[in-house]
């Protein structure tokens, strides 16, 4: 072979070399020619454990597995029998309390300073008519006409009823004063923590009551009634089912073609021919290698960036795990400013 036809030949392993790389490169990863790029993942969506905020024992269950809720809506009931009394002993609690402070404001009734008064000059007059008599034994005693016996005994009766006449004017002049500012404040205080205590007791009774947390469908059913339950252990698992995505990885080499807020068409094979549409919402900031699950034909190897493509108005047609497929036209302008929460579906961009 000449050396002209060895260097023609050679070329020839070249270029054929070349256009099979190009092919195969083609046929695993789209290139920025290409007018679609077709990522393949499942369904997913968020799920909530519903719990009851207190512990104590399941009475009643009112939903069952694939019951559509609505958020606020009940579902389920504890026995509220101690919660009830515990309620109705601290509300008592709460007006004994009102009444006492009620009472320390206001303050001495006309009749108590009435009585006080009585009091008061009643044993001013036992008072004033003991002095009398001290000072008349005391006069008979330093003449011999009397005893010291019943000087010393006039003199102690005396001093006596000095005592209760101070003690008598001194309540006469607290019930003109009425309560003191500081028991009052303590009263206040007092009422304050007794309310505080009812409405505890009113939430722990109305936490006896278990309402959805948000719209969606009853997944499982994980406690019965007669169970003993606590905030810790769920009662029920409930799909969340808008938002709804499908979980997607894009190549690393195709990357810079994808854009959040793109539109995107979702297809699955339970539905064939239907198309859900649908815009990129989310898209990973870190790589990571191909998971095991992933149905596409690319390299396992490869790095990818997950992708989560929300869906527009599924109507209930597309469910958790469910494998779906994913195209997405680059040829459309870039949307990278379209809102997350709503690129694509001209509202909230994951309606149920």
């Amino acid at each position: 072979m000449t050396k002209r036809k060895r260097i023609i030949l050679a070329a020839f392993v070249v270029l054929a070399g070349g256009a099979a790389a190009g092919a195969a490169y083609r046929a695993f990863w789209p290139t920025a020619a290409a007018s679609s790029l077709t990522l393949y993942g499942n369904v997913d969506i968020r799920e909530v454990n519903a719990a009851f905020n207190d512990s104590g024992r399941i009475e009643s269950l009112l939903v069952q597995e694939g019951d559509a809720v609505r958020q606020g809506e009940l579902i389920a009931q504890l026995d509220d029998r101690r919660f009830a009394d515990a309620l109705a002993a601290a509300n008592a609690q709460a007006a004994n309390q009102k009444q006492v402070l009620a009472a320390l404001l206001a303050g001495s009734r006309p009749e108590q300073i009435a009585q006080a008064k009585a009091q008061m000059d009643a044993l001013a007059i036992v008072y004033r008519n003991d002095e009398a008599n001290y000072q008349r034994y005391a006069t008979l005693a330093l003449s011999g006409a009397g005893t010291l016996q019943q000087r010393d005994d006039a003199e102690a009766a005396f001093l006596n009823a000095e005592r209760n006449y101070e003690a008598a004017k001194q309540a006469y002049i607290l019930a003109v004063k009425g309560p003191r500012a500081e028991d009052i404040a303590a009263a206040q205080a007092a009422y304050d923590a007794a309310q505080a205590s009812a409405a505890l007791a009113a939430q722990e009774y109305q936490d006896t009551k278990l309402y959805a947390p948000a719209a969606g469908i009853v997944e499982e059913r994980v406690q019965e009634p007669g169970d003993m339950t606590s905030p810790a252990t769920p009662v029920y698992v409930i799909a969340l089912t808008n938002p709804l995505w499908v979980r997607a990885y894009v190549p690393e080499s195709d990357l810079g073609h994808v854009k959040l807020g793109m539109a995107a068409e979702i297809t699955t094979d339970s539905y064939p021919g239907k198309v859900y549409h649908g815009w990129i919402g989310y898209l990973s900031p870190t790589a990571e290698f191909t998971p095991k699950n992933v149905e596409t034909p690319d390299l396992r190897a490869q790095l990818v960036y997950q992708v989560r493509v929300y869906a527009c108005a599924p109507q209930g047609q597309l469910r958790l795990g469910m494998p779906a497929t994913v195209t997405i036209d680059l040829a459309q302008h870039d949307r990278q400013g379209a809102a997350r929460g709503g690129g694509g579906c001209g509202g909230d961009g994951a309606g149920t």
